[in-house]
């Protein structure tokens, strides 16, 4: 019998080794609360999501979650600074039209942010790409480029580079691969940039 750890996606299980208990956390595109459910039972974290689709939103209600309906990027702008222990962008960032931004206003209300996303650098994309002369496609990315929701690519050195160049530190990251319908992965620690789907960065304020 599956554990209720076993039966959440890999990649939120690393999020959530690294989310200290009792911590005030801010989801941030946080679907049907998947994440802060976990959190909210294991870590007992004091939760609150922003997610901008009225089912999703309604569902996360429905499960006890304190979630609001709305636009992250104007939303967040409503709580003090450093409100929370933790805001989390799970899979977002490459949706987000003005991610630097949101990236400032996550670490004005946060004291640590935690951002997750596809990697668009990886392998078989960039093979994909050569030998096919389309965008890619793949179980990770699994849109056309007339229907995705992703506007913009980015990459694990990409990211890596962003932080850098808006002085904030990397405090933690974990580069992975997921499998078995996203329940089981591995981290990748060889050249992950080339061999990771989807990399995740936990950083702190600005460099003094």
């Amino acid at each position: 019998m599956k554990s209720e750890l076993d039966s959440t996606r890999f990649d939120l299980r690393i999020i959530a080794s690294w989310i200290k208990p009792g911590s005030k956390v801010l989801g941030l595109g946080c679907g049907e609360g998947e994440l802060l459910s976990f959190l909210k039972k294991n870590k007992k974290v004091n939760e609150t999501g922003i997610e901008i689709k009225e089912e999703r939103a309604r569902r996360c209600i429905e499960k006890g979650l304190s979630v609001l309906q709305g636009d992250i990027n104007e939303e967040i702008l409503d709580y003090p600074d450093e409100y929370f222990d933790y805001v989390i962008l799970s899979q977002t960032l490459q949706q987000v039209f003005e991610p630097e931004n949101l990236i400032s206003s996550m670490m004005n209300v946060g004291k640590r942010g935690i951002v997750s996303f596809p990697n668009f650098c990886h392998w078989r994309l960039r093979m994909q790409l050569l030998y096919s002369g389309h965008v890619p496609v793949t179980k990770e990315l699994p849109y056309e480029w007339y229907d995705t929701p992703n506007i913009r690519v980015l990459s694990i050195n990409d990211f890596r580079s962003f932080a850098g160049k808006l002085d904030y530190r990397i405090v933690k990251e974990a580069a992975i691969n997921m499998k078995d319908n996203n329940m089981d992965g591995e981290v990748v620690k060889f050249m992950p940039n080339m061999f990771a789907t989807y990399g995740i960065f936990m950083i702190g304020k600005k460099k003094t």
